[in-house]
């Protein structure tokens, strides 16, 4: 029997990349085949439509296995993870119901953030009755109160007799007040590292060191920026903590990545590994132990690409983001609340939040299988192309004097910063989509009243405000917060423009016209008036002006629009702004005719709404 056997595909002669590419070549019937399928990613590299095994040759890492170094394919040989939420409240008491509460309903690990008010809580009662050998303690503090906070908890936890099975950490990052507010650098800042080493170095599961990337990507980072930055920040700890005395063992074992996750759903997942794989390359340049050379990886989803409007939207958004990084095999994971970016999360939101990740774990068994997307010659492409282009901004911060000297001068945050500006740029573009927001928006929505402008929490390190002598910070807006300003003007206004499709001519052509004009138009908040068409243009013009109509969008063909534009412009006589939805040959003739408006898929699409604002919101 076992002689008779035959492989599956023995039957089919084997097909070269170089006749695919001819056959999908043909397919494109004389489109260029980089122009219409490669994607050109803002991470400085292209990705291909197609992969095959020949194009894993050469990789140095595909061989390894879960919890080899350098630990491309994990740091350890199951890929469970922690399923971590922030505590909220504003006394000891509140913070420590809170905690009970989500640990209770599934939480493993708990955020605390001490800031302001909370900086000198007492932290005894705040972990009161909660398992220290069971449940990951994570606080935030104001550099300056960190080896006190340190102290404070390592007391704790030695009345627990956890000194063993405790994990967690204190996130120092004395580099917060320049990332956030242009800040000088604090000149003790690697002596008060050292201070809290001391005090944290008889609970080995406790990390003081905070590699805070996820501030890069709530800023608009590129996912390269972010893993470089990172890399550049941990060798930094390195660098100074080894100066202080401490053994590259010492440091590397103490430090805690906290990355973001963006929706790029293959390319994060890729991150984390290319992440694993760099930084323990690294590690080891200090001459430290293989062991110490783990990346230990928290990660959150984004907040970036939340959105007000249509927020339930967020779920899916955080949900693949969420995925990435459970498949990524990373060491603890907070799903945000969905409603986050316009209130403090309420039980609802901060429920689905954790069950998104009891979801993925009890339902769809991610925890089950390290390393899943090992072998994928989509994935460990996409590994190797991010390490390569993330290695380059590394070395870039290395050759410009280290993290801390550029983030002195301001120019990581110049650079992340110009990052955010072109993805604002391309979601005013349409060119990244948000669904609700720039595409597909929910024309009777209103989010006014919903949102609460004192936000949930604060800063965590001090006055927001410049100084003098103060360089770039990061800039946070996220990707819709110019969309969202449009349409709570349009929501605070007297009166909101009503928007007209007079559609006429060809049929297929008027109604995706009218369909794409109030998706336009739609993404200002304005009452959308669509029709099915008319007969004639003044039947279209009478009845727009019935409807008192502030804008009239004429939706139809090219071939049509140079015989009905002119006559529905004329007809309409100024008594209501016109539009040609598109952009006809006869473009230029229609504009010698005074007709101005004209709306497409080139089109800035923030731009021109805001000047319809500023034309028709009194």
């Amino acid at each position: 029997m076992a002689e008779k056997k035959e492989t599956l595909f023995d039957a089919f002669s084997p097909v070269s990349t170089e006749e695919w590419k001819a056959k999908i070549t043909a397919d494109l019937k004389g489109a260029d085949f980089d122009k219409k399928l490669v994607w050109r990613t803002n991470e400085g590299f292209n990705v291909q439509p197609f992969y095959r095994k020949e194009d894993l040759e050469g990789l140095p890492t595909i061989g390894s296995l879960p919890g080899e170094f350098p630990y491309v394919r994990g740091t350890r040989d199951n890929n469970d993870w922690l399923i971590r939420q922030e505590v909220q409240g504003k006394t000891d008491e509140e913070l420590n119901s809170h905690a009970r509460h989500i640990i209770d309903k599934g939480a493993e690990s708990i955020g605390i953030t001490l800031h302001h008010g909370k900086a000198d809580c007492d932290l005894k009662a705040v972990l009161e009755g909660i398992d220290l050998k069971k449940i990951e303690i994570n606080i935030t503090c104001c550099p300056g109160k960190a080896v006190a906070v340190a102290e404070k908890l390592v007391a704790i936890i030695k009345e627990a007799g956890a000194e063993n099975e405790f994990r967690g950490s204190i996130a120092y990052n004395p580099f917060r007040r320049l990332l956030k507010h242009g800040l000088q650098f604090p000149k003790d800042a690697a002596k008060e590292g050292k201070a809290l080493y001391d005090a944290v170095k008889e609970i080995k599961g406790l990390r003081c060191f905070a590699v805070d990337s996820f501030m890069f990507n709530n800023a608009g980072a590129f996912i390269t920026q972010e893993l470089g930055y990172a890399l550049a920040w941990g060798a930094e700890w390195m660098t100074l903590m080894t100066e202080e005395g401490l053994t590259p063992d010492e440091v590397a074992e103490r430090i805690k990545f906290n990355m973001g996750i963006s929706s790029n759903y293959f390319m994060e997942l890729a991150k984390f590994r290319a992440g694993r794989m760099l930084w323990a390359e690294i590690v080891k340049a200090y001459n430290a132990s293989e062991e110490s050379c783990k990346m230990f990886v928290h990660a959150v989803t984004s907040k970036f690409n939340q959105t007000l409007y249509d927020s339930h939207v967020n779920l899916l958004r955080s949900m693949t983001e969420t995925m990435s990084a459970a498949l990524a095999g990373v060491d603890s994971l907070e799903t945000l609340p969905f409603d986050l970016c316009y209130k403090c999360p309420d039980e609802f939101s901060e429920r689905i939040a954790r069950n998104q990740q009891v979801l993925l774990r009890e339902e769809s068994h991610l925890d089950k299988v390290v390393d899943p997307a090992g072998g994928s010659y989509y994935i460990e492409t996409l590994t190797a192309s991010i390490a390569e282009q993330a290695w380059k901004v590394f070395n870039e911060v290395e050759d410009n004097g280290g993290f801390e000297a550029m983030l002195v001068k301001g120019e990581i945050q110049a650079k992340v910063n110009e990052s955010g500006v072109k993805r604002h740029l391309d979601v005013a573009r349409r060119k990244e989509n948000l669904l609700g927001t720039n595409q597909f928006p929910n024309f009777n929505e209103k989010a006014l009243d919903k949102v609460n402008e004192s936000g949930c929490c604060g800063c965590g390190c001090h006055a927001g405000e410049a100084t003098d002598g103060a360089v770039e910070w990061l800039n946070f807006d996220r990707a819709a917060s110019q969309f969202e300003q449009l349409r709570l003007d349009t929501e605070r206004a007297a009166h909101r423009p009503k928007v007209f499709m007079l559609t006429i001519g060809n049929l297929a052509m008027r109604l995706a016209r009218a369909q794409f004009s109030s998706n336009f138009f739609g993404c200002a908040g304005y009452e959308i008036i669509d029709n099915i068409g008319f007969n004639t243009v003044k039947e279209g013009v009478d009845a727009a002006i019935e409807k008192g109509a502030d804008i009239v969008v004429l939706c139809s063909s090219d071939d049509e629009y140079a015989e009905f534009a002119p006559e529905a412009y004329k007809e309409l006589a100024g008594r209501a702004m016109f539009v040609v939805a598109g952009a006809p040959a006869c473009m230029e003739d229609l504009k010698a005719q005074g007709i101005e408006n004209f709306i497409h898929v080139r089109v800035n699409v923030l731009d021109t709404l805001i000047g319809f604002n500023a034309k028709l919101l009194k």
